[in-house]
């Protein structure tokens, strides 16, 4: 599956035992680079990556970013995807949440100075909040509370875009900023009380879908390979603005756990609970910046990314699908 290095460039990837991480994994691979992954596995798993552990080009550090970072030799780019990204995650661990966003992206884009590397920093449309405008465009500055219960994540990504624009402005860093949409695809764990794996989890219990709020709450689901080519068209442009990646065929909440209940042929019913506090309303990407300076959009349906994803779930070990998280909510990614 995978070739010897045809490159001498490395790449760094933090986050890199995480279900975005280790795709961006994966693809560095696949194109020849020397990868280098950084996770402190609070959130990531090992399994994601193991199957390049017998890779000359692939190293593994056990690092918290928060902390400290060391990265012997030369880098050519790196990708900082450590954080929580789910809300069972960022609620448990807010400390923690605000500390990568904030030191453990001040040390890697000084990792980055130091080596003269390029850097992309993974950002979120959560920094838009619970929009007023709608889609939402690069341009939009959003609507976040900073004291909610979201805001330990959304104010830790805004931080991380302001820092990274100023080493750019500032000491002339090579920066780039990606702000995912909802994105979905193997690897996902199961139980982290995002839509997509809460409703499979349901699912394969033989659960009712919970749905919060009256499900008319919208999202756009993106599949990770799509995102994936995004990030790397990204990383290897010139330009330094933030740029979403997401897919902008949107759907209902409700909409959304009916296509999961006919997709796992299940015949449960929905059942609904209140909206959690500062849960967005909406969540559309304007993807015209990255069609215009990427040439880029997502190519795979819905229903393609679904069947693919239903059956990585249908295949974990049977004492991850009996576990579920005592919390989740429809709302982020």
């Amino acid at each position: 599956m995978y070739n010897k290095a045809t490159t001498n460039k490395r790449v760094l990837v933090t986050g890199g035992a995480g279900f975005l991480g280790s795709h961006l994994c994966d693809r560095f691979i696949a194109e020849g680079y020397h990868v280098i992954a950084m996770d402190n596995l609070i959130t990531g798993n090992l399994r994601n990556i193991e199957h390049l552990f017998h890779l000359p080009q692939f190293e593994f550090y056990n690092c918290d970013v928060s902390k400290f970072v060391h990265v012997p030799g030369n880098l050519d780019y790196i990708l900082h995807f450590a954080s929580p990204a789910s809300p069972i995650d960022y609620l448990k661990i807010p400390i923690q949440t605000l500390k990568v966003g904030s030191l453990g992206t001040h040390n890697l884009l000084g990792l980055a100075r130091a080596k003269k590397a390029r850097i992309l920093v993974a950002s979120t449309s959560e920094i838009y909040g619970d929009p007023h405008v709608h889609p939402q465009n690069e341009d939009y500055w959003g609507n976040v509370n900073p004291i909610g219960p979201r805001g330990v994540y959304d104010e830790a990504k805004r931080f991380q875009e302001a820092i990274t624009m100023a080493y750019h402005t500032f000491h002339g860093l090579e920066t780039r900023i990606v702000r995912i949409f909802n994105t979905y695809g193997p690897r996902m764990r199961l139980n982290d009380g995002r839509a997509l794996p809460a409703f499979v989890g349901q699912a394969i219990r033989g659960e009712d879908l919970t749905v919060f709020g009256d499900g008319s709450q919208t999202r756009s689901f993106c599949y990770v390979d799509d995102l994936v080519e995004g990030i790397y068209r990204l990383l290897l442009s010139d330009y330094v603005y933030p740029v979403n990646i997401g897919n902008p065929d949107e759907i209902t909440i409700k909409e959304f756990a009916e296509e999961i209940i006919k997709l796992t042929g299940t015949s449960q019913k929905i059942i609904y609970k209140p909206l959690p506090t500062d849960d967005p309303k909406q969540r559309r990407p304007d993807i015209s910046r990255a069609k215009e300076i990427l040439g880029w959009e997502p190519k795979i349906s819905r229903s393609e990314g679904l069947k693919v994803t239903y059956d990585y779930f249908k295949n974990l070990p049977s004492e991850e699908l009996k576990t579920e998280p005592k919390e989740f909510s429809n709302y982020s990614k």
